[in-house]
């Protein structure tokens, strides 16, 4: 079978090179991919807000399936039209995708199915918002409702500070995606992602991981849209998976099944372990990115009967295997990222720094151009490795990592820290 896979980031790339290893697949296109992926697929120029070149281009093609990627066309209905033209697709419709693309639709489903987040409150307009931070004190949390790349959270420390984020958020910073914002109370403890494929009505969990936001080590500075991660997640313990389970997927799947959005795809739960068990912090409707490259690299399985699976309704029939050993991935970044940067800039040796058979160098912000890769994004390169420890994966990675010549990259150096603290204890 013939699939498209649309995005260009480093998720992209690793659901691409895992496609490629099923015997299934003849030829994979990417729309439009990135610098890395052109020796296992195609890549192709499509706009992605025109639904109907989509269509014409899996009708000319005999594509079987699209894996849609990023959040963006999944909120703008994509998957819609694709149905629509009777052309399977893996992602949701664009209602059920408000679970990421409205921050208040998803505290208002919570609040209605009885699924455990933090306590918040949803405003159009500045007064009262800063009446409620007033009232609730700090550290509190501040988001844009809407989309805003991973950058919309500011997390207070001070009421004065997150009266500014409701002024920057209701100027302009992120955009549409600030036209209403929600205010919740800080949620205290270790911060784990959970995956669940789900067709609807059955679920399929992956397994566990755990990013890093911030981008400096030691967790702080700036929120990104993810600097690093790994699998498994030591806090996601068997009795912690089950409750989130029962407590925050099911009711959700359930719910939106009875709201009239069931949800097709990969659910994503980005969750805070705390003192009273996992509460919910956010839903995505894709795979995690960087999260989505340490998945894939522990994925023994071959991943297109789950998606096929998840897009037809028949997820019931399906299994997946992971590989025991460990993955841990190190995004490079761009220097300035997540502020200003520039593009343009040669990353040199990155055959020699993927040599090593447990390491993959997946690209999410690069092009080729006359034989050499260059940066074009804030998120640059994923170096993934695996390992029979977190401790001996990100020992993997760093090594390969530090082969690379990118004179204007950075990354942090303590990716997986966590996880070693607990192996070393």
């Amino acid at each position: 079978m013939n699939i498209l896979i649309i995005g260009s980031g480093g998720r992209e790339h690793a659901l691409t090179w895992k496609i490629a290893q099923s015997p299934l697949v003849d030829k994979i296109f990417t729309a439009p991919g990135n610098g890395g992926m052109d020796d296992i697929a195609e890549p192709v120029k499509l706009d992605l807000a025109d639904h109907g070149a989509v269509i014409t281009f899996c009708d000319e093609n005999d594509v079987e399936l699209v894996v849609v990627g990023p959040e963006a066309p999944l909120v703008e209905g994509l998957v819609d039209s694709l149905q629509i033209a009777e052309i399977p697709a893996f992602g949701p419709t664009a209602d059920a995708a408000q679970l990421e693309g409205s921050k208040g639709f998803t505290k208002d489903l919570c609040a209605k199915y009885n699924i455990p987040t933090a306590a918040y409150g949803r405003f159009t307009e500045a007064a009262p918002a800063k009446a409620f931070i007033s009232d609730k004190g700090a550290p509190i949390v501040v988001k844009a409702d809407g989309l805003a790349a991973g950058k919309g959270v500011i997390i207070a420390t001070s009421v004065e500070e997150a009266h500014q984020a409701v002024d920057d958020i209701f100027g302009g910073q992120f955009g549409d995606a600030g036209a209403e914002l929600v205010v919740e109370e800080f949620l205290d403890g270790e911060e784990a992602s959970f995956f669940v494929l789900t067709d609807g009505e059955n679920i399929l969990p992956l397994a566990t991981a755990q990013d890093h936001k911030r981008v400096g080590d030691g967790d702080t500075g700036l929120n990104t849209g993810g600097m690093g991660a790994y699998s498994p997640a030591p806090v996601m313990t068997p009795d912690l998976v089950e409750r989130t389970i029962n407590e925050i997927i099911l009711p959700t799947v359930r719910g939106m099944k009875e709201e009239g959005y069931p949800f097709t795809g990969v659910l994503y739960a980005g969750l805070m372990i705390t003192n009273k068990g996992p509460e919910l912090i956010e839903y995505n409707v894709r795979f995690g990115d960087p999260e989505c490259q340490v998945l894939m690299m522990r994925l023994k399985s071959d991943i297109v009967p789950a998606l096929m699976a998840t897009a037809s309704g028949t997820l019931d029939q399906e299994n997946l295997d992971w590989h025991d050993d460990n993955a841990l991935t190190v995004v490079m970044a761009a220097k300035g990222y997540p502020g200003s940067y520039e593009k343009n800039t040669e990353i040199k040796n990155l055959k020699a720094a993927g040599s090593d058979k447990d390491v993959v160098i997946f690209h999410a912000g690069t092009k080729k151009q006359d034989g050499k890769i260059l940066a074009t994004g804030g998120r640059v390169l994923n170096v993934t490795a695996r390992g029979e420890s977190i401790t001996e994966a990100q020992k993997k990675a760093y090594i390969a990592l530090d082969k690379i010549d990118w004179d204007n990259g950075f990354c942090r150096r303590d990716i997986g820290w966590r996880a070693i603290e607990r192996e070393q204890s």
